[in-house]
């Protein structure tokens, strides 16, 4: 039996009303979109660089939060490596089909040693169909892929654990967080890709036990979380191997 035509609209009321009761306030709305109209994405282009890295993906890859851009985690990756040439196409507010859009944007022959692509969190809050975010996010694995034998897909973590939510939202948020992660972890399984996994229940979720980790609009990373994150991308993806040429001046 085929669900009525207006359940989606019901889903989405639904989410909006629960959005209000569960004490998302407006300021904290407009918080998050005072933060990302101050967020740019980092770029590096350095005129001997030995290694190239293109990072796609949405605010969390642009590094808002973050209180520069050199706190994102392409800043961090930057002041690590000052020889790698940064590449970062990421948008504010873009979901998996967004990084798909920004994928087609480049040339057949453009060609990366690694490709980051941070996505996610937007599906999760926005509602996306999950039959179609799945697909999203094969579409985008192996997009990638056709860009380097290197691929990153590193999504947010436990959206319904921020502090943005409150129940019972934030259990709907990490029940469909968790449908996003196997999702990824699938599409990385089957593309060759790698998973970097930041997906943590609430009892021993670090933004949750420390909560200076997250910005000050309670969605996004701070500083110091955006740099739990890039210890977890240099150790989950075993990146200091690859990237070591890019170290050295």
């Amino acid at each position: 039996m085929k669900p009525p035509r207006w359940t989606p609209l019901l889903l989405i009321t639904g989410g909006a009303v629960l959005l209000t009761l569960s004490g998302c306030a407006a300021w904290r709305i407009a918080e998050s979109a005072e933060l990302a109209r101050r967020s740019e994405p980092l770029q590096q282009a350095p005129s001997a660089a030995t290694l190239k890295l293109l990072i796609v993906g949405d605010s969390t890859a642009v590094g808002t939060g973050a209180s520069s851009a050199q706190h994102s985690l392409a800043g961090l990756l930057a002041q690590d490596h000052p020889l790698l040439r940064i590449d970062n196409r990421a948008r504010d507010g873009a979901k998996f089909a967004d990084v798909l859009s920004q994928l087609r944007s480049l040339d057949a022959s453009d060609r990366y040693d690694l490709v980051l692509v941070q996505a996610g969190g937007n599906d999760v809050i926005r509602l996306r169909d999950l039959d179609a975010l799945r697909s999203d996010i094969e579409q985008v694995t192996a997009r990638a892929r056709e860009h380097s034998d290197r691929v990153i897909v590193m999504p947010a973590g436990n959206v319904g654990n921020a502090p943005f939510f409150f129940p019972p939202l934030s259990w709907w948020m990490t029940r469909r967080a968790r449908d996003l992660h196997g999702f990824v972890r699938s599409a990385a399984a089957q593309h060759g890709a790698v998973y970097v996994n930041l997906f943590h229940e609430r009892a021993v979720d670090p933004f949750v036990l420390h909560p200076e980790l997250n910005a000050s609009d309670g969605l996004h990373p701070s500083d110091a979380g955006y740099r739990v994150w890039f210890d977890q991308l240099m150790a989950q993806a075993d990146l200091a191997g690859p990237l070591a040429a890019a170290r050295s001046r």
